[in-house]
């Protein structure tokens, strides 16, 4: 590492013991690995979501895969791919249509959203208890030393869920279908009725036709009209002449903005007020310092390099203004290849307007658009598909999608793998039985560590350090985050 490089400083800590699932709800089934990042790269974060690593605050975790109650698999959307479902238009044209009328659609939406984040709260709240404090002055100055050279270094939800219809008086009652599991990739897809009626009504004109001698030409079918692009769709459920303007602001969160700061405390005031009425929890839970640590806090640098999105890299807040007034707000990362979605909140009173899936769109098309000036930068991160959990499927309805194969890290259409999951909750993605890590650990004497102040390669910490041997923990870290991240993060020790 070059003097002034940046580079990641993480505290891993293990964590083998079981804690309670926010899913399933099983007291000791969910089981995670976790560290401290006290300061991360892009570059590094984004390597390691495509290893199965997530963040919640400053804490970073990876679930055990073939141990856990309920196995969570990184997903990821091709975003200039998209194409939004009907389920996804509705809401649109269900947003479109409050801002032209100023009226709430009757009834309240169910939230995907919230279900995730909930049980990724718990996750994270419960690990957190094993996180131990690093000493900042240690990282003040460091020294990078390796075999001969010690040059001196500064360190610095189940479906969106529409609102019920009103019944008629002798409507027949309506049962609710059971959970499915998508579309069957090997039946051909389904095709418009009117496109099917039409072609019936030639195959007959046809066959009159042919019966009777007859040679007068067909009508030439219609040309198929090309589907509207998701960021088309956003844009005319926005129209001009609105009775409420919608407007969605970007800000940083870590390091704060002003613009992030002189907005703070209304953008807490719609988090508490959703965290007591979507999570019921008790008005005290959701304090400033929490919601600093849970929301705002983030290991991520700042990154602004001339190839990159003019926004630059590092944490966010996409803020959603609703006439002068913050009514949601999508917490996310912008990173080198994706933009990953970390959490939503919104004000309670808006629950009939399915949020989760409308920022998640919106979302979707900042991607675009982020593309349009970073070619790599190219995917949406949903964070983890649940599988055993019916309600944590609604994900997979972001197509093209695809899942981070536990074993190999390798993406698979998620096509592929739900034959596998309707079998088991864990699976491995990769057909091919040969195939392994590319990125596996090789060396251990190459990883990275923080002793005394001092950065240098675990072949040479083991000489100096004093004590029981750490060789499993140091091994168990660089097998989990890979030889590439192991040389190029740095990890303290005490």
């Amino acid at each position: 590492m070059a003097a002034g490089e940046s580079y990641s400083i993480v505290e891993y800590f293990g964590g083998e013991d079981g804690y309670k699932c926010g899913y399933c709800k099983r007291e000791t089934g969910n089981m995670s690995l976790g560290m401290w990042a006290h300061v991360m790269t892009v570059q590094d974060y984004q390597a390691l979501i495509d290893r199965g690593w997530r963040r919640s605050g400053k804490y970073v975790y990876k679930p055990v895969m073939n141990r856990t109650c309920c196995p969570q698999y990184t997903i990821r959307c091709h975003a200039e791919s998209f194409q939004p479902s009907k389920t996804h238009k509705k809401v649109l044209k269900k947003v479109g249509k409050f801002l032209l009328s100023g009226r709430l659609p009757q009834g309240d939406a169910d939230e995907p959203m919230d279900l995730h984040c909930k049980g990724e709260q718990e996750t994270a709240t419960a690990c957190r208890s094993k996180v131990s404090t690093l000493d900042e002055g240690s990282l003040l100055v460091c020294e990078q030393v390796d075999e001969g050279a010690e040059p001196t270094r500064t360190c610095g939800e189940e479906l969106e869920v529409e609102p019920p219809a009103e019944k008629a008086p002798n409507a027949t009652p309506v049962t609710t279908p059971k959970p499915g599991f998508g579309a069957d990739p090997h039946r051909p897809p389904c095709r418009k009725a009117k496109e099917m009626r039409r072609e019936r009504r030639l195959q007959k004109l046809l066959q009159k036709q042919q019966a009777g001698g007859i040679t007068q030409a067909l009508p030439a079918p219609s040309l198929s009209v090309p589907a509207k692009s998701i960021k088309e769709l956003i844009a005319e459920s926005l129209p001009t002449e609105v009775a409420s303007q919608l407007e969605v602001r970007l800000v940083r969160s870590s390091p704060a903005s002003s613009q992030f700061n002189a907005t703070f405390q209304d953008s807490y005031q719609v988090y508490k007020r959703y965290q007591m009425a979507i999570h019921k929890d008790p008005p005290d839970k959701p304090s400033e310092s929490q919601f600093r640590r849970f929301l705002c806090d983030s290991p991520l640098e700042a990154d602004c390099p001339p190839s990159g999105p003019e926004c630059g890299y590092g944490s966010f807040h996409q803020q959603y203004w609703l006439d002068g007034k913050i009514i949601a707000v999508g917490v996310i990362d912008i990173l080198p290849s994706c933009v990953s979605s970390v959490y939503l909140y919104y004000d309670p009173d808006y629950s009939a307007l399915s949020l989760g899936t409308y920022s998640a769109l919106r979302e979707i098309a900042f991607t675009q658009q982020l593309q349009e000036s970073s070619a790599q930068l190219c995917f949406y991160y949903l964070g983890f598909y649940i599988h055993s959990c019916p309600k944590m499927r609604y994900k997979g309805q972001y197509r093209p999608s695809e899942l981070l194969c536990p074993e190999t890290y390798a993406w698979v259409p998620i096509e592929r793998c739900l034959p596998k999951l309707q079998q088991s909750p864990y699976s491995r993605f990769q057909e091919l039985p040969d195939a392994d890590d590319e990125n596996r650990l090789t060396e251990l004497g190459r990883v990275q560590v923080l002793y005394r102040r001092t950065i240098m390669p675990y072949r040479v910490y083991e000489r100096k350090r004093r004590g029981a041997s750490d060789e499993e923990c140091v091994r168990q870290y660089a097998e989990l985050v890979g030889q590439t991240c192991a040389e190029r993060m740095v990890l303290y020790r005490a």
